[in-house]
């Protein structure tokens, strides 16, 4: 029997449901600023995933780097989701998500 194929799909799907609450926190906390760490962390993870000799842990840094690729767009996403109160917004950054709404309401 070959189990790769569950071993990446169980650590790929671990993998979304980490980066999931991942966005949500890291747009509370630094707002879509932090984009770029996903960049990061997903080009690294690409550029590792070609020289890892393993195939699963190859496919598993692909599926990882791809994740962090989507989470970059979930962030700009994130940002929507918070403006239309469907998430809570960081107090302390009460401000900034004023002045978003008040340039969305006078375009």
């Amino acid at each position: 029997m070959n189990f790769s194929g569950i071993i990446v799909g169980a650590a790929v799907f671990l993998i979304i449901g980490i980066c999931h609450p991942a966005v949500i926190k890291m747009e509370y906390e630094w707002g879509r600023k932090s984009w770029w760490v996903w960049l990061v962390l997903g080009i690294v993870c690409t550029g590792a995933s070609l020289f890892v000799k393993g195939y699963i842990i190859s496919t598993i840094l692909g599926g990882f780097a791809f994740s962090c690729f989507w989470a970059i767009l979930e962030m700009f996403m994130q940002e929507k989701r918070v403006l239309r109160g469907w998430f809570p917004e960081n107090p302390k950054r009460h401000s900034y998500y004023e002045s978003k709404r008040n340039n969305h309401n006078n375009t």
